[in-house]
C-alpha cells in the first residue's frame, strides 16, 4: 500500500486499516500495548495542535489536564478494587477513613464524566480570565509551564489523599474485566485506537468550519480580528477548553492501558516532551500532531533502552534541528519534497500545504469577516 500517493479520505482509510487490522496481528500483546500508549500521547498532541497549530496559544502545561483525567480515572479503579474498603497506599499512609473528594469517584458515571469536564472546566476558567487580560505568546506559555510544576508540588504533597510520589497503580479490574488478561489490553487497544481516529476526524471538521478559518486568523493577526468585530479571548478559551478536554480523555485512557498515574508524568518535562512532539511532526497540520507523537514515542522507547543516559540529550538536538531546519516538521519536509518532485517532473501540484510566517491570514480573515 503507498501511503504517499494518497491524500484525504484514503490516507485516512490507510492508516485505519494499518491500525485496526494490521497492527493487532503482528504486533505482540507488549508492543501492542505500547502502541496504545503512544496513541494516548497522540490524543494530548491533537488538542496542542489545535490549541498551537491552529490558534498560536503555545500550551506548555498539558500534564496538567492529562493528570486530571487520569487521577480520575484511577481513583475510580482504585476504588472497584479496594470494594468498601480503603485503597491500599492511603492504609499505607495512616488514612483512616475515605476522603470526601474520593467518594464521587466510587460512580463509574461521574468518574468519566470528570474525566473530560474537570479538565474542560479548570481550562475554561483560567482561559477567561487570561485571555481577557490579552496574555498571550511566552507569557502564556510560562504561566501554563508554572501551571503544571505547581500541580505537581501539590500532587506529591498530599501523600494520604495522591499517593505522592508513586501516584496510583496496583489496577486490577476494569469495568468487571481483569486488566492483566491479554484480551483485555487488545480490548483497549482498540478502544483507544477509535477514539484517536474519531477525535482526529472531529479536530479536522473543526478547523474546516468556519470558527476554524476564525481561529487561524486569530492566530495570524488577533488585534486585526478583534478589529473586526470578534472578540479572540473567547475563541481561544474555547479551544483551549476542547485541548484540555482531549488532554483529560487521553489521561484516563493510559492509566488501564500502562497500568499507573503519577507525577513524574504529569511535570514540565513531560509537557515539554510533547509540545516537541507536535513540532517534529509538523504543528500546523493535525496529521503531523498525531504522526509526531507515535514517532517520538516509539523514538523514546528505542532509542532509550541503548542510550538511557543520552536520549535527553538526542530529544533536545532532534528538535533544535527541526525547528532550525525544517520549522513545518515531518509533513513540511514531505511536502517540500513532493513539490520538488513536481517541479522537476513539471507536473502541476496543490499541497496542503500549512500556512507560512509571511503570509498573515489575510484571505482567511476576509472570509470570516
Amino acid at each position: 500500500m503507498n501511503l504517499t500517493r494518497l491524500k484525504g479520505p484514503g490516507l485516512f482509510a490507510a492508516v485505519a486499516v494499518l491500525a485496526l487490522v494490521v497492527a493487532p496481528l503482528v504486533l505482540e500483546p507488549f508492543r501492542l500495548g505500547l502502541l496504545a500508549k503512544y496513541l494516548c500521547f497522540a490524543i494530548i498532541a491533537l488538542g496542542i495542535g489545535l490549541a498551537w497549530g491552529q490558534g498560536g496559544m503555545l500550551v506548555l502545561g498539558q500534564g496538567v489536564f492529562f493528570g486530571l483525567g487520569g487521577y480520575a480515572m484511577g481513583m475510580h479503579l482504585k476504588l472497584v478494587d479496594a470494594q468498601g474498603d480503603l485503597p491500599d497506599f492511603m492504609i499505607w499512609s495512616g488514612v483512616e477513613q475515605l476522603p470526601a473528594l474520593w467518594k464521587p469517584f466510587a460512580n463509574p458515571v461521574f468518574a468519566l464524566a470528570m474525566v473530560v469536564l474537570g479538565p474542560m472546566l479548570i481550562a475554561t476558567v483560567l482561559g477567561l480570565l487570561v485571555f481577557r487580560q490579552r496574555v498571550r505568546g511566552a507569557y502564556f506559555a510560562i504561566l501554563t509551564q508554572a501551571l503544571a510544576a505547581a500541580f505537581v508540588i501539590l500532587l506529591v504533597g498530599r501523600q494520604g489523599l495522591t499517593g505522592g510520589t508513586n501516584g496510583l497503580t496496583n489496577f486490577f479490574d476494569l469495568f468487571g474485566q481483569d486488566l492483566a488478561a491479554d484480551s483485555t489490553q487488545r480490548g483497549l487497544y482498540f478502544v483507544v485506537a477509535v477514539v484517536t481516529g474519531l477525535l482526529y476526524l472531529g479536530a479536522r471538521q473543526l478547523v474546516g468550519s468556519r470558527f476554524g478559518r476564525l481561529l487561524v486568523a486569530i492566530r495570524d493577526g488577533e488585534d486585526r480580528v478583534r478589529f473586526l468585530g470578534y472578540d479572540p479571548a473567547r475563541v481561544k478559551t474555547v479551544v483551549f477548553a476542547i485541548s484540555a478536554g482531549m488532554a483529560g480523555l487521553a489521561g484516563a485512557l493510559f492509566v488501564p492501558v500502562v497500568g499507573i498515574i503519577s507525577p513524574a508524568l504529569l511535570g514540565v518535562v513531560p509537557s515539554l516532551e510533547l509540545v516537541v512532539a507536535v513540532a517534529v511532526g509538523g504543528r500546523f497540520a493535525l496529521a503531523g500532531a498525531v504522526l509526531g507523537a507515535v514517532v517520538m514515542g516509539y523514538a523514546k522507547t528505542s532509542f532509550s533502552e541503548q542510550f538511557a543516559d543520552g536520549w535527553l540529550y538526542l530529544q533536545g538536538a532532534l528538535f533544535i534541528l527541526v525547528m532550525t531546519l525544517a520549522p513545518k516538521g515531518i509533513l513540511g519536509l514531505a511536502a517540500s519534497a513532493r513539490d520538488a518532485l513536481a517541479r522537476r517532473s513539471k507536473r502541476p501540484t496543490t499541497p496542503e500545504s500549512p500556512p507560512t510566517d509571511d503570509a498573515p491570514g489575510r484571505r482567511v480573515m476576509e472570509e470570516v469577516g
